[in-house]
């Protein structure tokens, strides 16, 4: 199983970054998804997860400016994040889980998981 990261970088407040992860190893469609960070110091905390059919959570922190979605037949998750904050400066993870209750936000429900890719938002 493998999950990989990628579309991380340094950006200014107001700006925009989409993150996609790529996953290989298992039957991708049959796992929720979920994205989560993780800043220095703080704990891992879920931003947003999906079901297999496209039903969504979003953290308060994010919702309206953060979108996620998954793509079944390539096997990609995605997160578009527009007007980012210094605040949402993390390590952002893509992680996958069996089903079970919903919405998912404990990072202990998490089976697989990505390395990381690092958002920065800084002036």
């Amino acid at each position: 199983v493998q999950l990989v990261e990628s579309g991380g970088g340094s950006v200014q407040p107001g700006g925009s970054l989409r993150l996609t992860c790529a996953a290989s190893g298992y039957t991708f469609s049959d796992y929720y998804m979920g994205w989560f960070r993780q800043a220095p110091g703080k704990e891992r905390e879920a931003v947003a997860t999906i079901k297999r059919v496209d039903v969504t959570w979003y953290s308060d922190s994010v919702k309206g400016r953060f979108t996620i979605s998954r793509d079944n037949v390539k096997n990609m998750l995605y997160l578009q994040m527009n007007s980012l904050k210094p605040a949402d400066t993390a390590m952002y993870f893509c992680a996958a889980s069996r089903v079970g209750l919903w919405p998912r936000l404990n990072p202990t429900e998490y089976n697989y998981w990505g390395q990381g890719t690092q958002v920065t938002v800084s002036s």
